[in-house]
């Protein structure tokens, strides 16, 4: 088993984020995650974040960035990972609308590779992360499957959510085993803390192992039984009890 960086997908503290960025940051180190995936900057400017990142000795693990963002202003979005030294910029979702045929899903597949084409060429990864509608199945085969399979592997990988994966009905292992060469980043999520929702984390923790593709695993955390950020304390102990920090 080799242990991967942990970081915590910032939109799991996205209210006090909001309030202050910097605060919050430094309590996200002390907890002891590695680093941080971005979904925006809170209350500071790009600048503003690497320096209270800096200052909580937290690595950029990744962005996620919306997808008009990615369409209007991809220079801004590669001067920002470049200045902030991420190596991985995502797509945090797409309209579920859109997915009404296979064509379509396909197409979607196309733009987001045409996207990773033009950050692999600066050394960047470009991802998709999947909600539940991504699992629906359009003449056999699952929207994200219709969606990776218009793009090629290098302009375009993929960021499991692990949760999401199992609510679509996809064994969250089965993806990482047909597709965990494709997905250097994980996203570790259940119904409330890891591990106290339907998700084996065993099972996913081990096809991962197995694959050996991840470069880091990342939590992230939508509903809450404390506050948000003791909620995202207990899934890195839970992730410490389990040997993997």
């Amino acid at each position: 088993m080799k242990k991967l960086p942990i970081a915590l997908q910032l939109w799991s503290l996205r209210d006090d984020m909001r309030r202050d960025f910097a605060t919050t940051v430094a309590a996200v180190g002390k907890i002891g995650y590695h680093g941080v995936e971005l979904a925006g900057y809170g209350n500071l400017d790009v600048k503003g974040a690497k320096a209270a990142l800096d200052a909580a000795g937290l690595k950029v693990a990744g962005m996620h960035v919306g997808q008009a963002l990615l369409h209007s202003d991809l220079n801004t979005v590669i001067n920002d990972a470049l200045f902030l030294g991420s190596r991985h910029v995502t797509c945090p979702s797409w309209p579920a609308g859109q997915f009404v045929s296979a064509a379509a899903c396909e197409r979607i597949g196309e733009r987001l590779g045409d996207i990773g084409r033009t950050l692999r060429a600066v050394g960047l990864t470009f991802s998709f992360h999947n909600h539940a509608a991504e699992l629906k199945v359009i003449d056999g085969r699952s929207v994200f499957d219709w969606m990776l399979g218009a793009a090629a592997p290098r302009d375009l990988k993929a960021e499991p959510d692990v949760y999401w994966l199992q609510v679509g009905g996809c064994a969250p292992e089965k993806f990482l085993r047909d597709h965990g060469a494709r997905c250097p980043l994980v996203h570790l999520k259940d119904e409330k803390e890891l591990g106290l929702g339907p998700v084996d984390f065993a099972k996913v923790l081990s096809a991962i192992d197995e694959v050996g593709a991840a470069e880091g695993l990342i939590v992230e955390q939508e509903a809450y039984n404390h506050t948000p950020l003791e909620s995202v304390r207990l899934c890195f102990e839970q992730l410490k009890s389990w040997g993997r920090t």
